[in-house]
């Protein structure tokens, strides 16, 4: 499951579409700006097949989380783009804590709850 403000990072969109070929579950949840942005990685992984969505009831939804296998969770500064592997000054932190997981993945289900699926452009 991830979180993402901004998403645009080509490498990240292709290793989280190979995982769903492989048959992992992946879900999507991004800020409304990923729909007017003249690129957004979202668009490719929502044409992929991957459930994307928008999440449109905060200004901003600053999120940028991963939770991974039910046990990893990865958070930060680092917005998922080619800026913040490339340029910025970003922080990033990867947790393995089942109980801290699910903390986060009840939060992306509570935010799912309101967020609107996306077919990309």
């Amino acid at each position: 499951m991830i979180q993402a403000y901004s998403f645009t990072s080509k490498p990240i969109a292709e290793a989280i579409v190979k995982a769903h070929k492989r048959g992992i579950h992946v879900e999507i949840i991004l800020d409304k700006s990923n729909k007017s942005a003249k690129y957004s990685a979202g668009d490719f992984t929502a044409h992929m097949g991957i459930p994307t969505y928008i999440d449109a009831e905060h200004a901003i939804a600053h999120n940028k989380v991963m939770i991974i296998d039910r046990e990893t969770v990865i958070m930060g500064s680092f917005n998922f783009t080619k800026a913040a592997e490339e340029k910025n000054a970003e922080n990033l932190l990867i947790l393995k804590s089942k109980e801290l997981a699910n903390v986060y993945l009840n939060n992306w289900q509570e935010h799912k709850k309101y967020s609107i699926l996306y077919q990309g452009k």
